[in-house]
C-alpha cells in the first residue's frame, strides 16, 4: 500500500489549484488521479473566452486556462495518474483505484481531498413523454461532440434550460451553421450569467421563453420535434398554450448534480440543498481529513471561484497533514462547537455551513445562492439574531454566486456566537 501525504481525486481546475497550493505549503507527496487521458477536467472542451478574469486579469479561453494550472503542477514536480479510475475512498483515507499499467491498487493518504466536479442531468430525470429518438443530447456532450470531436449534432435545434452550457451552445451551434430555434427556460428567470444572455442569445437573435417546457418529443428513430408548453407557478403545463416546433436536435441544460458516489463511500454527509458535502470554513467534511472544493462540493458559475476556493482547500489540507491529525477524529461532534450558518428569508444555501470563530484570522467569504431575482437590496449576516454587518447590492440572481464576508473584527464580538445568519432584506 503506497502512502501518501495528499491524493486528490480529480484533474481538472479544483484538484490542479488544490496540488499546487498544498504543494507551495511544503506538503511534498501529493498524487492527483484523473480519469481522462489528460489534465485540465472540463475546461479542455469549453473553448469560448470568458475565464480567468479574476485569477489572471485577462480573458482567456478554457483550455488556455487549464494550461496555467497545468504547467504551474509539473513546474511544481506534482506526481499525478492519467486515465486512473477511483472506485472507493474508506473513512480511513484508503483510496482504491485502477488503471491499465498498475491494475487495482490501494492507496493511502494522510488527507484527500475530493475535487470530482459534477455532471449533468440527464433527460431520464424530467420524465418528458415520448419514443428516445436520436438527436436528444445534454448540452455538455454537444459541446464536446462539436468542440473536440468536430461533429454537429444536428441542423435545427431547440434548447431547454437556460444554464450557462446552454446558453453557450445556442451561439456555439448557431456559429457552426445550425438554427437555433429557440431556448426554453422552465422558471420565470434565466439559470445562466447575465452576460451570457446577452453575448449568446440577445447578439444572435435566440429567443428565450421563460415559463416554459417541453412537453412532448416525436420522432421514434430520430428526432422531428418537439412541443413547448407554458407553465404555471407551480411548473405544471398550462393546456392549450402548445406550440410545435419542427426540429432534429434537443439539447438539454437542464441543471448540473455534484458528484458525490464516492464521497457517500466515505461516509461524508451530503447537504440535500447542494447534493454536495457539508464542511466548515477550512473546507473539511464530516469525515475527518477529507477535504472538498469546486464543483463537488457546490456547483459554481465561475470558474475563477473555483480556483480560489480549491486553493484555500489544498492549504487547509496541508495545514491538516502538518499539525499531524491523522486520527480518527469525530468531526461531526467538534462541530457541535462551531457556529452554524444558517440560510434566511431570501438564501436558498450556504458555504460554508460550519465556521469556528476561533479560526478566523482575516476574514472568511461565506458564498451563497438567493431563491428569486432581488433589485436594490441589503445583504445582512445576524449573529444569533443581531445584526452584524450588511451590504447593499444593486441585484442578485439564482444563476450567479454571491458572497459576503465575516471578518475577524466582527466576529470577536461574539465569540460565542451558534448561529450565523445570512439573509435577504429589501431595501
Amino acid at each position: 500500500m503506497e502512502q501518501y501525504e495528499i491524493i486528490i481525486v480529480g484533474g481538472g481546475p479544483a484538484g490542479l489549484a488544490a496540488a499546487a497550493a498544498a504543494k507551495r505549503e511544503g506538503v511534498d507527496r501529493i498524487l492527483i488521479l484523473e480519469r481522462d487521458r489528460e489534465l485540465g477536467g472540463i475546461l479542455n472542451q469549453c473553448i469560448h473566452n470568458g475565464f480567468g478574469l479574476h485569477t489572471f486579469q485577462e480573458e482567456l479561453t478554457g483550455p488556455e486556462y487549464a494550461a496555467r494550472f497545468i504547467k504551474q503542477v509539473q513546474e511544481l514536480k506534482i506526481e499525478y495518474w492519467l486515465e486512473t479510475m477511483v472506485t472507493d475512498i474508506s473513512p480511513e483515507r484508503e483510496v482504491t483505484v485502477v488503471n491499465s499499467r498498475r491494475g487495482v491498487c490501494i492507496l493511502k493518504a494522510d488527507a484527500v481531498i475530493l475535487a470530482m466536479g459534477c455532471r449533468e442531468r440527464p433527460r431520464g430525470a424530467l420524465n418528458i413523454p415520448g419514443f428516445r429518438p436520436a438527436g436528444i443530447y445534454t448540452a455538455g456532450t454537444a459541446q464536446r461532440l462539436v468542440n473536440i470531436e468536430g461533429q454537429l449534432p444536428g441542423k435545427e435545434v431547440v434548447i431547454l434550460g437556460s444554464g450557462d452550457i446552454g446558453l453557450i451552445m445556442a451561439r456555439r451551434m448557431t456559429l457552426e451553421g445550425a438554427h437555433v430555434q429557440v431556448v426554453a427556460e422552465l422558471l420565470p428567470f434565466s439559470g445562466g450569467l447575465k452576460r451570457n444572455i446577452v453575448q449568446c442569445l440577445d447578439d444572435y437573435g435566440i429567443p428565450l421563453k421563460l415559463k416554459h417546457t417541453v412537453t412532448a418529443v416525436r420522432g421514434k428513430e430520430r428526432l422531428e420535434g418537439v412541443t413547448l408548453s407554458q407553465v404555471d407557478e407551480n411548473g405544471r403545463p398550462i393546456p392549450g398554450t402548445e406550440e410545435e416546433y419542427v426540429c432534429d436536435t434537443l439539447l438539454l441544460s437542464v441543471g448540473l448534480i455534484p458528484e458525490n458516489e464516492l464521497s457517500k463511500q466515505a461516509k461524508v454527509v451530503l447537504n440535500p440543498v447542494t447534493n454536495g458535502p457539508v464542511s466548515d470554513e477550512s473546507f473539511q467534511t464530516s469525515t475527518d481529513g477529507i477535504f472538498a472544493c469546486g464543483n463537488v462540493l457546490h456547483v459554481h458559475d465561475l470558474v475563477d471561484f473555483v480556483s480560489q476556493e480549491a486553493e484555500n482547500a489544498g492549504k487547509h489540507a496541508a495545514a491538516y497533514v502538518r499539525e499531524g491529525r491523522g486520527g480518527q477524529k469525530d468531526v461531526r461532534k467538534a462541530w457541535e462547537d462551531c457556529t452554524i450558518v444558517c440560510a434566511g428569508t431570501g438564501i436558498r444555501y450556504t458555504v460554508p455551513s460550519f465556521i469556528d470563530i476561533q479560526r478566523v484570522e482575516k476574514e472568511i467569504a461565506i458564498r451563497f445562492r438567493v431563491t428569486a431575482v432581488f433589485e436594490n437590496c441589503y445583504v445582512e449576516l445576524l449573529a444569533d439574531g443581531q445584526l452584524l454587518t450588511r451590504k447593499k447590492v444593486r441585484v442578485l440572481t439564482p444563476g450567479e454566486m454571491a458572497e459576503i464576508c465575516l471578518k475577524s473584527d466582527e466576529a470577536e464580538k461574539y465569540p460565542n456566537m451558534s448561529v450565523l445568519q445570512i439573509q435577504i432584506k429589501e431595501a
